[in-house]
């Protein structure tokens, strides 16, 4: 991954401190299209393009990449807020009581602390950027993901260790949630 910083500017509010208090300088970051560090979880393929570490703290961003079948079972974020755009192929995002059939361009909010899940029922592999506030949950991702193997899809999620998956989950603050009986 590539960082880029631009030269230090000369006023105040350029610096990053403004009226309402001190707001920390940070590093202008940018990844170039095919790079960050990607890991497999969940039968899926996750590029962390935005960590803790780079942002601050105030977002993670991620891109994955979700195999037919694919997706999480349901969970919690206890502290963070989701967003999910899709940006192709078809995904189902469970939240609360409802099931949205989202569609590329669709995009779908989260309050921390609602139980949540996302697969493909489609064909074709998905696409989809997610916005977590605050950041975090890239920790973990890395932590619980397992390394990809280049021209090897990913493994079906029924391959993981899930309670190694759960534990690492909840020292992030994520949590498995009970499936509702339909």
């Amino acid at each position: 991954m590539s960082q880029s910083t631009t030269s230090q500017p000369q006023s105040h509010e350029e610096h990053g401190h403004h009226e309402h208090g001190q707001q920390p300088v940070r590093d202008i970051v940018h990844v170039p299209a095919g790079e960050g560090r990607s890991v497999w979880l969940s039968g899926d393929v996750y590029t962390v393009k935005l960590t803790h570490e780079e942002s601050g703290g105030s977002l993670t961003f991620l891109e994955a990449s979700v195999p037919p079948g694919g997706g999480p079972p349901l969970h919690i974020h206890a502290d963070a807020d989701e967003a999910f755009y899709l940006l192709s192929g078809e995904l189902d995002i469970t939240a609360g009581p409802h099931t949205y059939a989202v569609r590329p361009g669709d995009f779908v909010f989260i309050p921390k602390g609602t139980a949540h899940r996302f697969r493909n029922n489609g064909i074709h592999t998905a696409r989809q950027l997610l916005l977590f506030s605050p950041s975090g949950v890239d920790r973990f991702f890395l932590e619980a993901g397992s390394t990809p193997v280049p021209g090897t899809p990913p493994p079906p999620p029924e391959a993981e260790d899930l309670p190694r998956v759960v534990a690492i989950g909840e020292r992030h603050h994520l949590f498995q949630a009970a499936e509702e009986p339909r």
